[in-house]
């Protein structure tokens, strides 16, 4: 219909009872009602109307002088197939809206037995610093993201950062108390990975959660991670025991595996006075806090890194990362980072250790990082502790 209604345009339809006249073009001519609004290329003269009496039979009909102006049918036939595929694009786009937390490109997340999560991830290029790889801050927020999809996916994110509906009635919020990290390969700008999680238990007062990130293409692990949560009370700011109804809504999802990282050495607290490098002044900004108003963990590592000279960038990366957190810090908090070298190395790898505290001296949390040569990540994973044997989830 569309088509139909363009092409009347441009070719006309006889009007019953009226016959046809000859016009200037001679015998080639052809015959319209008048029009006083005819388009304004078309010269006054060449097309006759009903009014002239020239000749009283009408001329034979040629095809060339019956061809209307195909510029503005071209035109036409463009716009409406444009306006087409405009409201096409529109509909699909629509008919893709998830009902739940998705990569904003599209990847779907899916869930495995009800207790494993899968979500993959597209490195985009402002996830990738100097080196042309992605930073440690980006991998801990892609766990970050797993981890509340996890939740969300299960029902179990009511409100705030993964909080339960029991945890939301008696004021609870999760902090993180431990994080470990170990990179084989950092993926770079393209590269498509995906992303596993699940939980388990910790003791009578925690929650384990692990991560593995592997490459899309190949399956080859990149990256491992294993962290330990705790509840703190969200009006005094402290630790709490683990409530039976909270437990109760989180063990169905609990899966009975060991850590992927297994290293047991314990950290020791840096003393300022050995310390190699320090960054004073550290502050945090409105957007360092999260939904349940206090920094997020994953600023802290940026912070401990401030004090890491810049000649272990250029000539290293990160390639291990052990956080302990002591403490939280508020919006007015002021902090000082510091770094010294462990005379202790792992081969050809060097070892820090880290110190972030507030400028009154207390504890916020505390560090060791490992890196290794440029470009030494591509076979093999870090040597130091003991790694899971699990690599995948089935």
């Amino acid at each position: 219909m569309v088509a139909a209604a363009a092409s009347s345009a441009f070719f006309s339809v006889p009007t019953p009872g009226i016959s046809p006249k000859p016009g200037k073009f001679g015998n080639g001519g052809f015959q319209v009602k008048a029009n006083a609004n005819a388009h304004p290329s078309l010269k006054s003269g060449s097309l006759e109307t009903e009014d002239d009496t020239s000749s009283s039979s009408p001329p034979p009909r040629t095809f060339i002088n019956q061809l209307p102006d195909w510029s503005m049918l071209l035109s036409a036939i463009t716009t409406i197939f444009g306006a087409a595929e405009k409201q096409w694009m529109m509909l699909d786009r629509k008919s893709k809206r998830p009902d739940m937390l998705m990569e904003p490109f599209g990847v779907d997340s899916i869930v495995q037995d009800g207790v494993f999560f899968r979500q993959s991830f597209s490195i985009r290029s402002y996830e990738i610093g100097a080196d042309r790889t992605t930073s440690i801050e980006t991998l801990m927020n892609m766990f970050q993201e797993t981890s509340l999809n996890h939740c969300k996916s299960n029902g179990l994110l009511n409100d705030g950062f993964g909080r339960t509906p029991e945890m939301c009635k008696k004021g609870l919020i999760w902090v993180v108390t431990k994080m470990q990290v170990e990179v084989n390969r950092y993926p770079i700008w393209g590269d498509s990975i995906e992303v596993n999680t699940w939980v388990s238990e910790s003791g009578k007062n925690g929650m384990g959660r692990d991560w593995l990130i592997s490459d899309c293409s190949t399956g080859e692990i990149l990256v491992r991670a294993t962290s330990v949560w705790a509840m703190m009370n969200q009006k005094t700011r402290r630790l709490s025991k683990f409530p039976f109804e909270v437990r109760q809504e989180i063990a169905p999802n609990f899966v009975d595996s060991v850590p992927v990282i297994e290293d047991d050495r314990k950290l020791h607290k840096l003393d300022v006075k050995t310390g190699d490098s320090i960054h004073n002044g550290l502050t945090p900004r409105w957007n360092d806090l999260d939904v349940n108003q206090h920094v997020n963990n994953v600023k802290y590592i940026g912070w401990i890194l401030k004090s890491v000279p810049t000649d272990v960038f250029e000539a290293q990366e990160l390639c291990g990362v052990t956080l302990e957190y002591r403490r939280e810090c508020g919006r007015d908090s002021v902090m000082e980072s510091v770094t010294a070298m462990d005379p202790s190395k792992e081969g050809d790898r060097s070892v820090y250790q880290h110190l972030l505290r507030l400028e009154d001296g207390a504890d916020i949390a505390i560090g060791r990082t490992e890196w290794r040569p440029k470009n030494a990540g591509a076979n093999g994973a870090i040597s130091t502790g003991k790694t899971s044997n699990r690599n995948s989830v089935s």
